[in-house]
């Protein structure tokens, strides 16, 4: 296959997983990097053996084929379609935009241009996301009724120095954490089709801890950070998912679906590993950890929680599609779809009415294992 360009757009903490990893994939190489600092693109470009460029550069660079997008998601719509403009391909950081209608542009862009375009997230294809297909597919809890998914925490501010843009329209949990619950609810159980939910705002101020420029200072809350939403999907599956930065601790797990043969429970979908565990007509739980399996063994690079982080596999599955003129699996038709629904969760929470979802999409391909370990590098496969 021929080796796809990669250039990165953002150059903040998350392009360092993203280009750390970029060498355990085949038929992909990064040829450059830019951002609003010049130093921080020169930073990057030392650190992995890249040319630091300027935006329109890197727009404008032969060598670069795909636009990976690690922008903040105030910048994605900006950054995607002059990319897309380019001639570029694109990957982008969740969410595909802030709005759907942002997301609906962007994804009519690429179709209009002949342009592969993917978004994150991509953990749905890691080792248990894999797995729970597989079991899914297989029938393991026959027909899919009812199941919980929960993303509680406390939010960002005792960690994060400059937490605030978490805390503002565009983000919140709701659209920052709620695509990687969604994108994997949709892997397993398709397109939903109608939205119901509740939404409120803990507090109307957060006070930063977390050491930096803005420790012991308070900042306003300007969107829901607790939201309680029940998703019916076409196959009639319901799922109850509520997102908060409002909970001290929780006993809930991440995902649970539940069938008219058995049970299934998923590990947290924003890594690629993790334990997938069935119940079978009531009998214990079987476990299927993917420790030992592809995607899905402990590769963080930092001290704790170590986790398997593979960002770059969805980026990879982009290029291959370039090559064979298959649909990319986290397509941006999935990430949009995903963004229409929490844009309805957020909606219904206003006005208190259930939303239909407008438009649809069809389940992305399962990733086999064959494929799976097609796309890695000659050199990581043999490790």
């Amino acid at each position: 296959m021929t080796t796809i360009g990669l250039g990165v757009v953002g150059c903040g903490n998350i392009a360092m997983t993203y280009m750390r990893n970029a060498k355990l994939f085949g038929g992909v190489e990064l040829r450059g990097c830019a951002d609003l600092s010049a130093d921080m693109a020169a930073t990057r470009a030392r650190e992995y053996g890249v040319r630091a460029m300027t935006l329109d550069e890197l727009y404008a660079a032969p060598e670069i084929d795909i636009v990976l997008n690690l922008t903040i998601p105030a910048a994605h719509f900006d950054v995607t379609m002059s990319a897309l403009s380019a001639g570029k391909h694109v990957f982008t950081e969740k969410p595909l935009g802030v709005t759907a209608a942002e997301g609906r542009r962007i994804v009519a862009e690429a179709r209009e241009r002949g342009l592969k375009l993917g978004s994150a997230p991509d953990t749905f294809l890691g080792a248990a996301g894999r797995r729970a297909r597989r079991l899914m597919d297989e029938g393991a809890i026959g027909k899919p009724v009812a199941g919980t998914a929960f993303m509680f925490g406390r939010g960002m501010e005792h960690w994060h120095p400059n937490p605030q843009f978490y805390y503002q329209p565009g983000a919140g949990p709701m659209l920052d954490m709620g695509p990687y619950y969604l994108t994997m609810l949709v892997n397993l159980l398709g397109p939903v089709r109608r939205v119901m939910a509740l939404t409120s705002m803990g507090e109307a101020e957060r006070l930063i801890t977390a050491e930096g420029p803005f420790q012991n200072t308070r900042f306003a809350v300007g969107t829901p950070t607790t939201v309680l939403t029940l998703l019916e999907f076409s196959s009639g599956a319901q799922v109850t998912f509520g997102t908060s930065w409002d909970v001290f601790r929780h006993s809930n797990h991440p995902i649970e679906l539940h069938g008219t043969q058995g049970s299934l429970r998923l590990p947290d979908p924003d890594t690629f590993g993790g334990t997938v565990s069935l119940s079978e007509r009531g009998a214990a739980w079987r476990d299927f950890p993917s420790e030992g399996e592809l995607y899905g063994a402990i590769n963080w690079p930092f001290a704790a929680p170590e986790r398997a982080n593979y960002r770059m596999l969805g980026v990879c599955d982009l290029a291959r599609s370039i090559a064979t003129g298959q649909a990319p699996r986290a397509s941006g038709d999935l990430a949009l779809h995903v963004l229409e629904v929490m844009e309805a969760a957020l909606r219904s929470g206003e006005t208190g009415e259930a939303v239909h979802i407008e438009g649809t999409v069809a389940q992305p391909a399962p990733l086999g294992e064959a494929e799976a370990r097609s796309l890695l590098a000659p050199e990581a496969e043999a490790a």
